[in-house]
């Protein structure tokens, strides 16, 4: 017995109750005037009022029983129930048979609207896209459905509304509320020219967007397609319990019969009807609703746990690999770092340190290199706009020349400075990050170090991995002396730099061929194939290539390393309640089997013992969607 196919199927015919409660209401009525005034309806009256209770009650699991016995599929909860409720009946235990019909129709109640509410938490926390959207385009302002903007127009965006496609801001700066997509809520200003997402929320200026996108191809709709295909696939636990099921459920069959005839031979006062009833005791007891129910249920929670905190998983069989994960495999360059060059120090000599900056800004202008145009940011277009190079030109490999205000400067690395015979001090071969160095009229003038920056909770995600047993290892294409220096700030166990693609998947099998079982994080497209190979591939979804986002089977929605451990956390507090779960109603299925076997458990107890079991488990499932990690 499949678990998704229990749940999809029981959901279908609980969505009205009357009935249900109807049935609850007549069984009252006949248990208080049997017990309470010693009244019970001859037959076939009292056949009549409890057999209407009972098919309001229970016909949705018999249809359901007969839909699957005529595709020869027995073993199943449904037909034990009928099975059972329908030999009660035929001994005579009308009352008994009612309820436990109406006990297991309540308990089937409470699972679908759990399941219900689990779904529904998950698809509300992402399917935020607006059915609408404005677009500017030559005849005016027009308020459209996003589904027909075409790439390359134009959409505003208001304060307080959310932006229905991917874009780029147009606007100067513009201030939006990420929280559905990264699952952190404080403010993230864009810049002209930075990329937006479908489903930020502009906070407190009139945005102008140019669609980049088409709306069934935006990063939210995405993310949910892959929530909604996570929801389908299932952990090893989950395949475990169906397959357990499938072998369980005839063996309960098998037992129950041997309980009904096999004291025929060993009991000298047999009577049938007496071990028969225990022998339906024993059916209803081992019905495995509980665990069929409740697992599934711990998964989409667990699912919907990670969304909130900013993290897809693909599958529920991801939860359980990263519980099991002892190494964590991570890329430097927008994963561990920001990806962004920042100018970190300036060391000026002979010259002023913002005209050293002045000059350097207006030559690296001409330029389209990440370490120039961080260069130029961290002096700003504004101090530069007056000063203009002329003259450029860029000597590969090397930097550039020009002439400014005047003056010739040179901007590069040390084979620059060497290619014009310009001395340099020794100390700045040394350096491990980028540098810039700098030459005015031909001699040195100073240089610029440039490096990119650490993540701030970088440090912090590395320090929990090591908390928790876990080696972490750093692979990049970066230089080796880069990479090591990071490597040493962060602590991690080993690292390895002047790396191609090729190489980070060499390392990677190796590490899988030693035996452990690896999680590797990247953003960029050279780490998609290092993605698919790890027994866990974590994309960094905000800066991250499509590619990769594709590939991996997790994505981490605000780039924060930090949110490994996160993961990590989520895959083992889930898999903790779904063991409880299953611990706990094996337990109590075995005692109360026992029991209905030697006749001190009746019908009542047993239904009893099994819905409360399922409500229980139910319970403890629906719990993870509250937890805050």
């Amino acid at each position: 017995m499949e678990a998704s196919t229990t749940i999809e199927e029981s959901s279908n015919g609980w969505k009205s109750h009357w009935e249900l409660l109807l049935a609850i209401a007549i069984l009252f009525a006949m248990l208080t005037l049997e017990y309470g005034f010693d009244y019970v309806p001859a037959f076939p009256f009292s056949l009549i009022i409890y057999g209407s209770a009972y098919l309001l009650a229970g016909y949705n699991v018999l249809y359901l029983a007969w839909r699957k016995a005529i595709r020869a599929d027995f073993f199943n909860e449904f037909f034990l129930m009928s099975v059972a409720t329908i030999g009660a009946f035929a001994i005579g235990s009308y009352s008994e048979g009612v309820a436990v019909m109406a006990f297991y129709s309540i308990g089937e109640w409470f699972q679908d609207a759990a399941v219900d509410k689990a779904k529904r938490s998950i698809k509300a926390l992402l399917d935020i896209r607006p059915d609408q959207v404005t677009v500017l385009r030559a005849d005016g302002a027009q308020t459209v459905n996003p589904k027909e903007v075409k790439t390359g127009e134009t959409i505003q965006v208001k304060p307080g509304e959310k932006v229905a496609l991917d874009g780029e801001l147009l606007s100067e700066k513009a201030s939006f509320n990420t929280a559905a997509l990264t699952g952190e809520s404080k403010p993230d200003t864009k810049g002209k020219g930075e990329s937006i997402y479908a489903g930020m929320i502009n906070l407190n200026t009139v945005a102008v967007v140019r669609v980049t996108s088409l709306y069934q191809d935006s990063k939210l709709s995405k993310i949910l397609e892959m929530v909604q295909d996570a929801t389908a696939r299932k952990s090893q636990t989950q395949l475990f319990i169906s397959r357990f099921a499938k072998v369980y459920t005839p063996i309960v069959f098998a037992l129950a019969l041997l309980v009904c005839f096999v004291p025929y031979f060993f009991v000298e006062t047999y009577v049938f009807t007496t071990w028969f009833y225990r022998a339906l005791v024993f059916l209803v007891i081992s019905c495995p609703c509980a665990l069929v129910v409740s697992i599934p249920l711990g998964y989409f929670g667990g699912i919907g746990l990670a969304s909130r905190n900013g993290i897809l998983f693909k599958g529920s069989n991801f939860l359980d690999v990263m519980t099991n994960v002892n190494a964590i495999v991570m890329d430097k360059t927008g994963t561990l770092t920001e990806g962004i060059f920042k100018v970190g120090e300036v060391v000026a000599e002979g010259i002023d340190k913002q005209e050293l900056l002045s000059l350097t800004a207006a030559l690296e202008s001409q330029s389209t290199h990440p370490i120039g145009i961080a260069v130029v940011e961290h002096v700003g277009k504004d101090t530069i706009k007056d000063v203009s190079a002329t003259n450029v030109e860029e000597i590969t490999g090397h930097g550039l020349k020009g002439t400014v205000l005047g003056k010739q400067v040179l901007a590069g690395n040390t084979k620059l400075m060497k290619k014009f015979s310009i001395s340099y001090p020794h100390e700045i071969d040394a350096i491990v990050y980028s540098i810039v160095v700098i030459a005015v009229d031909k001699k040195y003038a100073g240089h610029i170090i440039v490096a990119d920056k650490i993540k701030e909770d970088a440090a912090q995600a590395i320090a929990q991995m090591h908390t928790m047993g876990i080696k972490t290892v750093m692979l990049s294409g970066d230089k080796t002396a880069v990479v090591k220096e990071v490597a040493s700030t962060l602590s991690i166990d080993e690292a390895y730099g002047d790396l191609l693609p090729e190489g980070k998947v060499e390392k990677v099998q190796a590490l899988k061929d030693s035996g452990m079982r690896i999680a590797f994080v990247g953003d960029g497209v050279n780490d998609a194939p290092v993605v698919a190979l790890a027994d866990a591939g974590i994309a960094m979804g905000g800066l991250g290539s499509d590619a990769t986002i594709e590939t991996a089977d997790i994505v981490i929605q605000n780039d924060q390393p930090s949110k490994i451990v996160t993961a990590i956390k989520v895959g083992k507090l889930t898999k903790k309640i779904v063991w409880q779960n299953i611990i706990l109603a094996m337990t109590v299925k075995i005692l109360v089997l026992g029991l209905g076997a030697g006749g001190i458990a009746n019908l009542w107890e047993a239904v009893i013992a099994d819905v409360g079991v399922a409500l229980l488990a139910i319970l403890n499932a629906v719990r993870i969607q509250r937890i805050k990690l």
